[in-house]
């Protein structure tokens, strides 16, 4: 009986020890959370915060401004590149429907006049063809845009956002250090425990943000070094097919322009006589209000 008692008395102060641990545990767990919350709301509300932790994070700061950059101008160029098609396919309709009004017109006027709006409408329809294939350098140029923004992109900001969770915490915990620091008494040792406890958890958590904080500079700098390469590609290839679609329809133009040669070029007299009788109307009217 007595070996039971003992026994029995044994397991009922270790549960009570494990209930101290587990209650410190919280209480450490609420705290923490408090200083990070502290810290959260400094950020949010823009107040000043250490010059000297700030300072330290200047190269990370950086490397967010850069990455924001390219997210915001992947967007813009996406939304670019789309509504340049839409204007591409706007043009050649509106170039193709007057290529078919001059060819319309040209087989009604049996003059060289006639012969000239042909020549010319199928031109302008023919380079109304041509500027559609513009789209198809387009269309592949936008996907990977989309690619990119959608994998590269979102795969760092998802970093970004677990780094900036760590800095939170770790920023709060120097905090409470800073508190703790400031009401501290060597001679008392619980208030030292505090102390290393509290020291630990900023080691901890300036652990954990140093290893994404660097995560997060080699991903800016691989998804800079990524855009250059898609854009130098992309643009490479827009560039050849549009110097095809200018040769092919600068040499059309040219050769339409040599058949004209030789023609007598007509002469507009409307608008000339139409501005001169404008003027005699005028002069005859502020001489009858004269007298």
């Amino acid at each position: 009986m007595g070996w039971k008692s003992g026994h029995l008395g044994c397991g009922y102060s270790w549960d009570l020890q494990d209930r101290y641990a587990q209650d410190k545990s919280v209480v450490n767990k609420m705290q923490q959370k408090y200083w990070e919350t502290k810290q959260a709301f400094i950020k949010a509300t823009g107040k000043k915060e250490d010059e000297h932790v700030v300072a330290s994070d200047a190269d990370l700061d950086a490397k967010l401004e850069l990455f924001h950059s390219i997210q915001r101008t992947c967007l813009d160029l996406s939304k670019a590149i789309v509504l340049y098609q839409k204007r591409i396919c706007f043009l050649s309709q509106e170039e193709n429907e007057l290529g078919k009004f001059l060819r319309s017109q040209g087989f009604q006027d049996k003059t060289r006049a006639g012969k000239m709006m042909q020549a010319t409408g199928k031109a302008l329809c023919f380079s109304s063809q041509q500027r559609l294939a513009l789209r198809n350098p387009l269309c592949r140029f936008h996907q990977e845009v989309e690619t990119f923004r959608h994998r590269a992109i979102s795969d760092t900001w998802l970093t970004v956002n677990r780094m900036e969770q760590c800095r939170t915490e770790y920023r709060g915990a120097l905090l409470w250090m800073k508190d703790v620091s400031q009401e501290l008494d060597p001679d008392l040792y619980k208030q030292m425990e505090k102390f290393r406890k509290v020291q630990t958890q900023v080691r901890l958590a300036k652990k954990n943000f140093d290893k994404l904080k660097m995560d997060v500079c080699q991903k800016v700098d691989l998804l800079g070094a990524s855009r250059c390469n898609l854009l130098s590609h992309m643009l490479a290839t827009y560039q050849t097919t549009l110097l095809h679609f200018w040769e092919k329809t600068s040499h059309t133009m040219a050769a339409i322009h040599e058949s004209f040669k030789g023609y007598q070029p007509y002469e507009f007299t409307t608008m000339s006589l139409t501005y001169t009788l404008f003027h005699r109307s005028k002069a005859g009217i502020r001489a009858i209000s004269s007298l």
